[in-house]
Formats: structure tokens, C-alpha cells, sequence
């Protein structure tokens, strides 16, 4: 009972299937059509997404508890053409979720653009994933379509008044304000699916700083339904006294091994490109007396793929990392971790 229909677009936008019934296509066709795609000059994602928003135009009544329209955009997220900034696309799609058509990015390509994506997707509704294999395309796109393209909640806020502490780093939500305690704001949350009572899901990690004994730490929620109604909830956080290396759960310690890796990596490539950028030797951010540092980040709408290189001290320190990774994630017991592990190698020498 669906309707679907194709645009593609490179330095301009075309029509290839117009927004009709599945029950009145012929799938065989149109997936001939679309195995014949290919690559083909620059990338005008504003094109794209006005020819993608005329295909709604006899469709903006649907009833929204029935029916929910969706642009699912395809893209490196590395516009070269037409509008090449965020501005254009955040009014169209601000324009978009005002009349109920919502958006979906999925990032093709290991110099897929996050930094561009995360702007404009901040506007309601909007969500965005990265794939890497044809693999992981078929499954977002089938096993996990309806998670994909179904809100729960909108304008979601996760706040922490921890007074006698000082945030220094929110880990796994981009629009965190360590200022405000403001933890995360969600403009639209999507499930997540559940297999074997287990649920594979984004982890928000708060690196916290201890400055007095006073106060209780208090942790708020507050969120919109998909039909209006605000809601809001609170609950006391409970910070008892124990050693530097306890974990209340293998998850909380995938998250803080993960957290390092990641910063580790972050430091070593802006210091990397600094040095290249201004012909210095390098001066690493890290350093064996004062460990990993939280990475000042760098901020370039069209990145490109540099050199792999890994100047010193950088090998002895991914070395060092690499043995406590793997005694870390022995304890965790995820072999998912096994691919941290071999880039850790690899770039140990």
C-alpha cells in the first residue's frame, strides 16, 4: 500500500519513476532502471532535493496517523554544484517537515560528509545513516526500514544539574552544551531494534569533573509525542564511592574504551594535518605522562582523504593503546571489536 518514486540527480535532477502505488509498477522494470544508474558529473544536492519535494505535491493531505511521507536522499553529502553550503537545503527542509514530508540521508563513501549532514539534521524529522557495503545498504533498507523511516518523539532534551561538578566532555551527542548541562537535544527520535531482549542503540557518555561534595545530581527528560503533547520526567543520579576501573555493565565500559579509541584517533589526524598544513614536525597532543586529551575539533565542510601516515611518537602510542584495548575488550567479551583492534595494529606499524 505504499507509494514510491525515483529522482536522480548529479549537476541537475531528473525524473525516473514517478511517486506512485508499488501495487501499479512493474518492479522488474524499474529495477532495470535503476541497476543502470551510474556516476556522472558534479553533485547538486539541491537539485536533487527540489525535484525529490515536487514528487509530494498531490500528496501533502495523506493523513499523517496513517501515512508518513519520507524523501530517503542517497549522497556523499559533498555538494560541488547549485546551493554548496547548508543554508539552502535547511530552508527547503525546514520547508519540507512544515507540510509533513520528512528526510532520510544515507551516506555513501568513506569521505561521506558528517559535518554537513548533522546541520541539516536538525530540522524535525530528519534522520541520516553512513553504509559502507552493499551489505549494510540491503539491511538498513529492509530489516530495518520501518525503524528508519518511523518518529517516536520530537524536540527530545536530556539535562544534568550536577552542581559540585564540572562536564568536560559529552560523548555520543553532537548538540550537547557542557555550559547548560544539557546533555542531548534530539529533534526527532527513531527506535531502535530489538533482538534477543537487546537493543543496539547510541550511548550518551558524560565525563564528569569533581570540584565540590555538594549538591545531588539530577538527571531530567522532556519531549513531544507525534501528537503535540509535551511530557517530561526526572530521576536522581546516585554517584557512590567506588575504584577508578569499576563498570556497572559491559555497555558503560564498551562506551569509555570506545570514547578513548576515538579521541586517540581524532588527535593523532588533526595533529597529523596541522603539521602537514604548516610544514612542521609534528607536535602530538598525546603524550604517555598526560594521556589522551579530549581533541579540539576541526571543522571543513569538503574534506578529502589525506596519506595515510603515522609520524612519531604516534606508533609507540597506538602500541601502548593497542595492549589495553585488547585486555579491555577480552573483558567485554564483543568480538565486534576485533576491527578497532586491527586499525590499532595497523597504524602501530
Amino acid at each position: 500500500e505504499d507509494r514510491f518514486g525515483l529522482v536522480i540527480f548529479s549537476d541537475d535532477a531528473f525524473l525516473v519513476d514517478p511517486l506512485t502505488s508499488i501495487a501499479d509498477k512493474d518492479l522488474d522494470r524499474l529495477k532495470s532502471h535503476i541497476l543502470k544508474i551510474q556516476e556522472t558529473y558534479g553533485t547538486n544536492m539541491e537539485a536533487g532535493m527540489e525535484e525529490g519535494t515536487a514528487l509530494f505535491d498531490r500528496f501533502l493531505q495523506a493523513d499523517k496517523s496513517e501515512y508518513e511521507n519520507r524523501i530517503i536522499f542517497l549522497t556523499d553529502a559533498m555538494p560541488n554544484m547549485g546551493e554548496t553550503g547548508d543554508l539552502g537545503l535547511y530552508r527547503m527542509l525546514e520547508d519540507n517537515a512544515d507540510q509533513g514530508i520528512y528526510t532520510t540521508f544515507i551516506g555513501i563513501g568513506v569521505d561521506f560528509n558528517t559535518e554537513l549532514v548533522e546541520s541539516i539534521t536538525k530540522i524535525k524529522g530528519a534522520n541520516y545513516y553512513s553504509v559502507h557495503s552493499a551489505d549494510e545498504f540491503q539491511k538498513r533498507m529492509d530489516d530495518e526500514f520501518d525503524f528508519m523511516v518511523t518518529p517516536l518523539v520530537f524536540d527530545l532534551r536530556l539535562k544534568l544539574d550536577a552542581p559540585g561538578y564540572e562536564i568536560e566532555k559529552v560523548y555520543g551527542s553532537p548538540e550537547a552544551d557542557q555550559a547548560t548541562g544539557e546533555l542531548m537535544r534530539v529533534n526527532t527520535l527513531f527506535p531502535s531494534k530489538a533482538e534477543e531482549g537487546q537493543v543496539k542503540g547510541g550511548v550518551i557518555l558524560v565525563k564528569l569533573k569533581r570540584l565540590s561534595n555538594d549538591g545531588n545530581m539530577i538527571l531530567k527528560v522532556s519531549y513531544q509525542d507525534r501528537n503535540g503533547v509535551q511530557d517530561s520526567d526526572e530521576a536522581e543520579v546516585d554517584m557512590a564511592e567506588t575504584t577508578v576501573d569499576f563498570y556497572q555493565n559491559s555497555g558503560i565500559r564498551k562506551a569509555v574504551l570506545l570514547s578513548r579509541y576515538a579521541d586517540l584517533l581524532k588527535n593523532w589526524m588533526i595533529d597529523e594535518r596541522t603539521a602537514a598544513e604548516k610544514g612542521w614536525k609534528i607536535v602530538p597532543s598525546v603524550t604517555l605522562a598526560n594521556g589522551i586529551v579530549i581533541p579540539v575539533e576541526l571543522g571543513e565542510w569538503e574534506r578529502q582523504s589525506t596519506l595515510l601516515v603515522v609520524s612519531e611518537p604516534y606508533p609507540q602510542l597506538f602500541g601502548s593503546f593497542q595492549d589495553y584495548f585488547q585486555v579491555e575488550a577480552q573483558a567485554i567479551g564483543d568480538s565486534t571489536l576485533e576491527q578497532e583492534e586491527t586499525i590499532l595494529k595497523k597504524l602501530a606499524g
